[in-house]
């Protein structure tokens, strides 16, 4: 026995039903479902504007919002699978509820405007999700950076060692990546706050709706000033799945650097048993897994938006089927990010930062060197040939098998005799991160300044300013 034909909101024109794999291929439902509510809202926005203009009776509007309304109450679970896409879906089940006028609700629009609501009033659901995501993260990042303010680690330039800096500095970096991607998001959901509805197929309708008032309804800026444009722009996700990737492109750099520090090579820091997974061969294993797949799944975050970059590059101006292709890039991308932005949390927020093993990676690492020939500078020897003669110094030290923090004043002079013996002094890395006092430095008055500034721009409720 067949199955049943896909039921749809077209084919009067045709003589025979579509193939089955036609149907199957071009089916939505399943992902469209992400996204139900929003085609509710959109629908009752646009039934209480045909009655209140008159194009339809304001009883018939009644009846179509209270079915609606119904639906929504039921939720998905009571909508037919057994159709094209979620507009199908909601229009079968308002038929079952209020009877023939269901189909006076699809007056003066087409599923082209409807789908471009709907995924506008998705999006900016779901940015102001995005955006507590990453304040949630912001927090944690802020009441670790608080209590390792002070706390001295190896900061590095080409994964090599490069300054001494603290934990508390290095935390905050990534607090002021995720200010950023807060403020694209909120100004990204002021570029997309304009609403389709009412541009029709793709140049409007004769009927006498008030686009202004539907939009206003919704939530909306006002209306896209021109239903071709309203119909084919997808500008606006293209947006929002570069958001994503660039979210996960810093929370994969940030799950790189707990899966190196959490090594035995490095031993920054002990990951919770809550967020580490075991081997099935090896006992002794904990394992970062939970890094791990943030760094390996930030490839599809790229991979959503390259997806549908390719798709729009050679699409003509009008609603066109490949556009299908914008949603599931988008339901997945939006997914990922915000699980991606707790679990950076959760790991962060439970990790044991082994302090002395940082502080005491520091030693015999050279990282003071820069010290050295600042130093020098201000003695006034150009920086260029202090440079030089740091480079000499540290070959010397090389060279004897010894440190920075062992030179003697004997020593210093064997190496390079140029050089004060006061300059002995600035070769501790705790000295070194105390002088680095410029604004955005991690000395302790800098970093108590960017500090402060960090917890008054998360106390605030929206991302206005970047820093």
């Amino acid at each position: 026995m067949l199955p049943p034909a896909m039921r749809k909101l077209w084919g009067g024109a045709f003589a025979k039903g579509s193939d089955e794999l036609v149907d199957k291929f071009g089916q939505t439902i399943q992902s469209d479902l992400n996204f139900w509510q929003e085609d509710i809202i959109g629908s009752v926005a646009h039934a209480r504007m045909l009655g209140e203009v008159g194009i339809i009776t304001k009883e018939e509007a009644q009846q179509l919002i209270d079915g609606l309304e119904k639906i929504h109450e039921q939720g998905p679970d009571f909508l037919e699978l057994d159709v094209e896409d979620i507009h199908t879906a909601i229009e079968v089940r308002l038929k079952e509820l209020v009877g023939e006028v269901a189909g006076k609700l699809h007056t003066a629009r087409s599923r082209n405007d409807q789908v471009a609501t709907d995924t506008r009033l998705y999006l900016n659901n779901e940015l102001l999700r995005l955006v507590r995501h990453i304040k949630k993260l912001q927090k944690v990042l802020l009441n670790h950076a608080e209590k390792h303010l002070d706390t001295l680690m190896p900061g590095y330039t080409h994964q090599q060692r490069a300054m001494p800096i603290t934990l508390g500095f290095h935390l905050l970096a990534h607090f002021w990546a995720l200010q950023r991607h807060g403020w694209r998001a909120e100004r990204l959901s002021e570029l997309a706050n304009f609403s389709p509805l009412g541009s029709a197929a793709v140049a409007g309708t004769s009927f006498p709706i008030d686009r202004h008032m539907t939009a206003k309804e919704l939530g909306f800026a006002g209306p896209i000033p021109n239903a071709l444009d309203a119909t084919c722009d997808r500008s606006y996700l293209m947006d929002a799945l570069h958001l994503c990737a660039l979210l996960m492109i810093d929370l994969s750099r940030i799950s790189q650097e707990l899966v190196l520090f959490c090594t035995k090579e490095f031993g920054f820091v002990k990951l919770n048993d809550s967020v580490t997974t075991g081997s099935s061969i090896m006992p002794q294993k904990r394992n970062p897994d939970m890094a791990e797949l943030i760094r390996g799944r930030s490839a599809r975050a790229l991979a959503n938006w390259n997806t549908l970059a390719i798709v729009m590059k050679g699409l003509p101006l009008g609603y066109n089927r490949d556009t299908q292709e914008d949603k599931p890039p988008l339901f997945d991308s939006m997914a990922l990010t915000k699980d991606s932005l707790d679990l950076v949390a959760l790991m962060l927020d439970s990790a044991d930062w082994q302090t002395e093993r940082m502080s005491d990676a520091l030693y015999g690492d050279f990282s003071t060197a820069t010290d050295l020939a600042d130093y020098l500078a201000t003695t006034g020897t150009p920086f260029r040939v202090a440079h030089e003669i740091v480079g000499k110094v540290v070959r010397g030290c090389q060279e004897r098998g010894i440190v920075l923090e062992q030179l003697t004043t004997e020593s210093l002079g064997e190496i390079a005799p140029e050089v004060p013996s006061d300059a002995l002094s600035v070769l501790q890395p705790s000295g070194s991160v105390q002088r680095r006092e410029s604004f955005g430095a991690p000395g302790p008055k800098a970093i108590r300044i960017q500090f402060e500034r960090a917890r008054a721009l998360y106390a605030e409720k929206n991302f206005t300013k970047l820093a």
